[in-house]
């Protein structure tokens, strides 16, 4: 089967379940930090659901293929993507609640669900709210800050096999690590997330929530597009202190920058390519290893244009 017959193929799967095809569509404006090259084929889903059918059916016909929540976290080439990217559509997933627990579609904001449980007066995901990307992201990668992470709220995942059977996680089975999980390796989908919570007091709530956005604008340069964090945290110390003592804070690679507001933030100064975050990357880990000795690992998916 030739690349065009595989396209055509995932093209009608992917209309029949209801999906937007959008071809040679741009990147860039689907990731945080703006860069990257055009896709062949950009399926639009309605569903979590429809997106695992959707990768599940290109995987089968060899057409390379991801599914991709808000891009908060993807590096994509210049060169684009040789193959088809699965994006929700915009306010596709649902957020229910049954007690002390939240259960949303992967493709919600985690902000949405963060502002959905504070409104219900549970406690619990205050240290996730201003985290860019989805629920399926945030599982994906253990999304966490300021002492926080997913690992502490989750009590299970819905997710779909690469057979297209629908799996039920607990919490103890997810792998989640630091910025990790099963699912880097595993190539099951998740569909959904449940957090069990516990009760709060609204007002404190909220009041914690404003704190830790306003620490957020303080300290981060959310003006600039980003990916948040751009490299895990080395063990004994963080990634932004060995990139600062290894004087690399404001170092500028074409449109790329080392923010002077926090060195572990990677920007877009704008007309940045993914070249110059690669080199800008690539740069910072030697730096580093050569003043401080530590090894960083970068959080950003670095997604090349063919497999």
């Amino acid at each position: 089967m030739t690349f065009r017959d595989k396209l055509k193929e995932a093209e009608a799967f992917a209309e029949e379940r209801g999906c937007k095809l959008l071809y040679n569509e741009p990147l860039g404006p689907h990731t945080s930090v703006k860069t990257g090259g055009k896709c062949d084929l950009a399926v639009i889903s309605p569903s979590a659901e429809v997106s695992a059918e959707v990768f599940n059916k290109c995987k089968a016909i060899g057409l390379y293929s991801m599914v991709m929540g808000n891009g908060s976290n993807c590096l994509f080439s210049d060169d684009g993507f040789r193959g088809a990217v699965i994006i929700p559509a915009p306010k596709s997933g649902k957020i229910s609640i049954e007690g002390n627990i939240i259960t949303a579609s992967a493709g919600v904001q985690l902000s949405a669900v963060c502002a959905f449980a504070q409104e219900h007066s549970l406690s619990g995901l205050e240290f996730a709210y201003g985290i860019p990307g989805t629920v399926g992201g945030a599982v994906y990668m253990n999304a966490g800050a300021y002492g926080g992470e997913i690992k502490q709220v989750v009590k299970s995942v819905a997710a779909m096999g690469t057979d297209g059977k629908l799996i039920a996680f607990t919490g103890d089975e997810l792998g989640l690590g630091y910025r990790t999980s099963r699912f880097e390796r595993s190539g099951e989908i998740i569909i959904s997330a449940s957090f069990e919570l516990i009760e709060g007091d609204k007002e404190k709530i909220a009041e914690k929530m404003g704190e830790l956005i306003s620490r957020r604008r303080a300290r981060q340069p959310l003006e600039y597009p980003s990916f948040g964090s751009a490299f895990k945290r080395p063990e004994g110390t963080y990634a932004g202190l060995v990139i600062e003592q290894s004087g690399l804070k404001g170092k500028t690679v074409g449109r790329a920058q080392i923010s002077p507001k926090h060195a572990n933030f990677i920007i877009n100064l704008g007309g940045c390519s993914s070249a110059d975050i690669t080199e800008l990357i690539e740069l910072t880990q030697k730096t580093v290893k050569e003043n401080t000795g530590f090894d960083l690992e970068p959080e950003v998916r670095l997604i090349p244009a063919e497999p």
